[in-house]
């Protein structure tokens, strides 16, 4: 039996959050170059995502139950299939990232990050992890997702973000975004509300990274 949260329940008042989608992401399988142990290699990975809808032009992406109509992923065992369809980040994380970058010294970290930086396949606005259980739908549009996982990063994302730490920083810090599956298809535009309608709320997002890092 999973474990609880031991924070009080806001399914018993019919509580839930409410955000935005700022863009809708996609990105093809590419070679990305990854270091690790004085070495370099390359494999093949579709975590960078570029923004395909947007608030200036939000045209309709096909949501299937595998992920975004043009979106590929390369490693299922990270990203993909039924559990692990989209990936969504908060928009308010970016800000922390950039600082990081900039204090790790990543070439050409004063540029910001753009959406689809951290992999995500939605950017959302106001939906934090702290706001979402296992199980909770997100209603977005015609769309209803549903909240599987807080993402486990791996050394892709040193990768794309530029420095070594990347990995570690998402553990550490919580803000991880969350993976979820597609129970209802439909398109999605960038602007739509993304509406969270409470699950069983036995376990939060911030629990599970919590016990991820002690």
């Amino acid at each position: 039996m999973a474990e609880t949260d031991p924070r009080p329940n806001p399914a018993a008042s019919g509580g839930g959050a409410t955000g935005r989608v700022l863009a809708v992401n996609v990105g093809i399988r590419l070679p990305l170059v990854v270091a690790g142990a004085g070495t370099e290699a390359v494999v093949l990975s579709a975590i960078r995502k570029h923004p395909l809808s947007t608030l200036h032009h939000p045209i309709a992406v096909g949501v299937h139950l595998r992920g975004l109509a043009g979106d590929e992923q390369a490693d299922l065992t990270v990203h993909g299939g039924r559990d692990r369809a989209v990936y969504a980040y908060p928009i308010e994380h970016y800000t922390w990232w950039n600082a990081r970058r900039r204090e790790a010294g990543v070439e050409e970290a004063e540029r910001p990050l753009a959406f689809g930086a951290m992999g995500e396949n939605l950017t959302l606005q106001g939906l934090l992890e702290s706001a979402l259980w296992i199980g909770d739908q997100l209603r977005v549009g015609e769309v209803e997702l549903v909240v599987r996982a807080p993402r486990q990063p791996c050394y892709k994302l040193n990768a794309i973000l530029g420095y070594a730490q990347a990995v570690r920083d998402m553990v550490r810090s919580g803000y991880s975004g969350v993976y979820l599956s597609v129970a209802t298809p439909g398109v999605i535009r960038a602007g739509d509300a993304a509406v969270v309608i409470p699950g069983p709320r036995e376990v939060s997002v911030e629990n599970i990274n919590r016990r991820t890092n002690p």
